[in-house]
């Protein structure tokens, strides 16, 4: 499925979820907005921002006299991200395609589990090299490989049964959750985009949620690959799938307490030339 129509499909799902997505998946991109350190009246530009929240705290850390762009291929959610967030500022675009965002040069750059999704990685991301000034710094986090991230692959698995046929899974480096998996990958794409002192740095953090297995199961697959065939199913075979995905997410799960999701994590920085 091309990029566009998948996230066209995906959208519902993640705009019903925002709101516990910002809270529940913040982990997942903490450590870039701490090697970022965004400082006030700078400008950032914030790619795959989806429904806004990344987008939210970056412009609340760059304070009025700086800005945050957000930038997403998905017009329902630069729309949602738009109803939400009065404040920043949200493009509909592809990264990969413009030649630059509207609003640089920025000086910083954010993205939180995006970059692997990208078709042509090194095309987004010399996009994203052109919009930054000379000196201006990146900071982004992408899946790493291994059972770190095991609950990827038990909510797709737990709820396919119930749902029929689902997109195949991406396989090496096509776009999906591990394609930036290898740090020797990153290290070239980013390099062939243009920048440089390219590192990534293992991370391994840890999303909470309720003890609601029923919800959990839910966000997790609408927000995956099962989420459009999900929606369109019939009411017994969601509450079954949901059934499937948390017998499968158990293992993350303490009765009473609630959900402890390990994932393991790169956190991607690096440069554009110029001075600093």
């Amino acid at each position: 499925m091309e990029p566009a129509a998948f996230w066209q499909a995906a959208a519902p799902g993640w705009i019903r979820h925002a709101d516990r997505h910002d809270v529940r998946a913040r982990p997942l991109g903490e450590v870039a907005l701490r090697a970022l350190a965004v400082r006030p009246g700078e400008r950032v530009l914030d790619v795959g921002c989806g429904c806004g929240g990344t987008t939210a705290e970056l412009a609340a850390a760059a304070g009025p006299a700086g800005a945050a762009v957000g930038v997403d291929l998905s017009v329902a959610m630069i729309d949602a991200a738009r109803a939400r967030f009065p404040g920043p500022r949200f493009v509909a675009a592809d990264i990969e395609a413009v030649d630059a965002v509207p609003g640089g040069p920025f000086d910083a750059a954010y993205s939180r589990m995006v970059l692997m999704l990208l078709a042509d990685p090194v095309a987004g991301c010399a996009t994203v090299r052109r919009c930054l000034r000379p000196g201006g710094r990146l900071a982004a986090t992408v899946f790493r490989a291994g059972p770190g991230n095991a609950w990827l692959p038990a909510a797709m698995l737990g709820a396919a049964p119930h749902l029929g046929a689902l997109p195949p899974l991406p396989v090496g480096a096509e776009p999906g959750p591990f394609a930036l998996a290898d740090p020797e990958r990153i290290a070239r794409v980013l390099a062939a985009a243009g920048f440089t002192d390219v590192a990534a740095e293992p991370h391994d953090v840890v999303m909470t949620a309720p003890d609601d297995p029923d919800d959990v199961a839910e966000w997790l697959i609408e927000l995956g690959p099962a989420g459009a065939p999900y929606r369109q199913a019939t009411p017994d075979a969601q509450a079954a799938a949901r059934g499937g995905a948390a017998r499968l997410l158990a293992r993350f799960r303490e009765p009473g307490t609630g959900y402890r999701i390990p994932s393991a994590l790169w956190l991607v920085t690096a440069r554009t030339a110029g001075p600093a």
